[in-house]
């Protein structure tokens, strides 16, 4: 859906890594390592969304820091649209469907620095979970949002994640 609308495929990449997670952030060199791109195609991306307003650059000793606008009119919607083409917001309602007491919902791994791998890992906290419904769940997502899905049902330890959904705020988040 999204590649109708933007063609680049370079560009779609720099708003999953900077949209998914408003703590993420890169410079050239390491953007270009990440997306096997070339520094000039990511420099050209970086160039225009800054220039749009959509990503913020920040000097830092020798190199150029870019991490997403969150004071930009549409910093929300985009990041949205990021969590709908990634396929979080089908991972939320179809756990939320028949799981159980769902506490929270923390993306970790590649998708929590925004790097689009095709695995998304999942932890689900929560009281008596519904432990054989998962199983038929992670095949049902993958078949919905053409990424693979691995949930983790015990508390993981895990460094950096992307909480999309917390039981105390009673609704679908997009922060880390």
């Amino acid at each position: 859906m999204l590649e109708s609308l933007i063609t680049s495929k370079t560009r779609i990449r720099i708003l999953v890594k900077f949209f998914i997670n408003a703590a993420n952030d890169g410079y050239l060199r390491g953007l270009a390592d990440e997306m096997h791109e070339s520094t000039n195609s990511i420099r050209k991306e970086l160039n225009n969304l800054e220039e749009a307003g959509y990503l913020q650059k920040e000097a830092i000793q020798n190199k150029v820091s870019y991490k997403a606008n969150t004071k930009h009119p549409l910093y929300t919607v985009l990041q949205k649209i990021v969590f709908q083409y990634i396929g979080l917001d089908s991972v939320v309602d179809m756990v939320l469907e028949r799981m159980g007491a769902v506490r929270k919902i923390i993306v970790i791994g590649d998708y929590a620095n925004g790097i689009d791998s095709g695995l998304i890992e999942v932890i689900v906290l929560g009281n008596d979970l519904n432990i054989e419904y998962i199983d038929n769940l992670s095949d049902k997502i993958e078949n919905q949002i053409k990424r693979k899905v691995q949930f983790y049902l015990k508390d993981k330890k895990y460094s950096k994640g992307l909480v999309i959904f917390d039981d105390d705020t009673n609704k679908v988040e997009l922060s880390n």
